[in-house]
């Protein structure tokens, strides 16, 4: 069954364009690995897959329903690449997870969701943190409090943004056993990094996007792992033109980077 499915999705930001004709189609129990070069438009790809960002042209398709018709949200957990502020308001850890479990169909608590919450932090190794302050928490465990609440779903389908970004060594390999057993069990996972690492033995397919000269698509390649020696250079170096974007949307800086 595929559950995501993007027909030549194309997306422009203030006249540049970030994603040219993306085909993609996955199914369940599929994880796959979005590899490319800082720019080349991984966590855009995510966002419009998740309607967080609008498509200049193309479709996308989620459980077989167009994009402007999936309400299912249920289904899907996202962890994003940046955390934002927690706000003016403190709130504990065991409130961030918990938040995972209310949606518009379920705005109170029920019996048993506290022990899902302690369940999905003991994953991540942070149960006994959970009476502290979400603010408070360095910015690795954050991350780790975030992939408690997309655990705590127990969706079919996870999309992780750099999920171990500024996780100790320690903790990736606690995270990546932890979405090996998801994978395991049948759940899709979608994994946009810049370097595999410790998931380099789960991937089961991975897409690399980038530009090569006058390409007709931003997907690069779309296989079996690994990556093609001549696509190592696309996935970590930036191209000359290299259009960097902020979570709203705005453009950062243009120009190469390394």
């Amino acid at each position: 069954m595929s559950v995501i499915r993007c027909d030549r999705v194309c997306v422009d930001i203030e006249a540049a364009c970030i994603l040219r004709n993306v085909s993609l189609s996955i199914d369940q129990g599929e994880f796959v690995a979005i590899l490319g070069a800082n720019g080349s438009g991984k966590t855009t790809l995510m966002r419009a897959i998740l309607g967080l960002m609008p498509v200049t042209s193309g479709q996308v398709d989620l459980f077989d329903t167009p994009l402007s018709r999936f309400r299912d949200w249920g289904r899907i957990a996202y962890v994003p690449q940046r955390l934002h502020s927690a706000g003016a308001v403190p709130v504990s850890v065991h409130e961030v997870v918990g938040a995972s479990l209310i949606s518009p169909r379920r705005r109170l608590p029920r019996r048993g969701d506290r022990s899902v919450v302690l369940d999905a932090l003991a994953l991540v190794g942070l149960e006994d943190r959970r009476n502290d302050r979400f603010d408070a928490l360095s910015g690795g465990q954050q991350r780790r409090v975030m992939i408690a609440a997309a655990l705590a779903k127990d969706a079919d389908v996870y999309v992780l943004d750099e999920p171990t970004a500024g996780v100790d060594a320690e903790s990736q390999e606690h995270i990546a056993e932890t979405f090996a057993q998801q994978r395991d069990s049948g759940r899709t996972v979608l994994l946009v990094t810049h370097e595999l690492g410790t998931f380099s033995s789960l991937a089961t397919r991975i897409v690399v996007l980038g530009r090569r000269g006058s390409e007709s698509s931003t997907v690069l390649y779309d296989g079996t792992p690994p990556v093609p020696e001549h696509l190592t250079e696309s996935v970590w170096h930036h191209s000359e033109d290299v259009v960097m974007r902020g979570d709203d949307g705005g453009l950062l800086e243009r120009g190469s980077g390394s």
